[in-house]
């Protein structure tokens, strides 16, 4: 594969990531049917079953009501192949129900690694790592943290 495809598959992805730091759970709707193939994969317990649309929209709904200001920074991005490999920190400040408990009002800050196989032009595979016990325990839910 060319550098230039590599390029461009980071392209794609940091277009994703910029729709999603919008904050608009409309623009990244669109953003999840232009980027992720129609039948992708997400490669997590989270999609049991369901494709990668359907989780990515699930999960944007749920974090946008959770963590309004929820925004996602890229710290290193590799690409190799049809493949990148993306470090991410994620911050936001919790102001709406989120796993079945009231706003804490409380700020986060954690990290996630994830894999986007690409094809075409799209993600037609996505493997992640979230931090979600670092975010549990600064939300305070160290019940649900254990």
């Amino acid at each position: 594969m060319s550098t230039t495809q590599e390029d461009r598959n980071k392209e794609t992805y940091d277009r994703f990531r910029e729709a999603v730091n919008s904050g608009d759970l409309e623009v990244i709707t669109k953003a999840i049917d232009e980027f992720i193939h129609p039948d992708g994969r997400f490669h997590t317990p989270e999609g049991n079953g369901m494709t990668a649309v359907q989780v990515q929209k699930r999960v944007w709904d749920v974090l946008l009501r959770a963590f309004p200001d929820i925004h996602v920074a890229v710290e290193d991005v590799l690409a190799t192949g049809d493949k990148i490999v993306v470090r991410q920190t994620v911050t936001g400040t919790n102001t709406g129900e989120y796993r079945g408990r009231p706003a804490t009002g409380r700020s986060v800050t954690y990290g996630e690694i994830f894999i986007a196989r690409f094809a075409d032009g799209r993600i037609t595979d996505l493997w992640g790592v979230v931090d979600l016990y670092s975010q549990l325990q600064q939300l305070g839910f160290t019940d649900l943290a254990a």
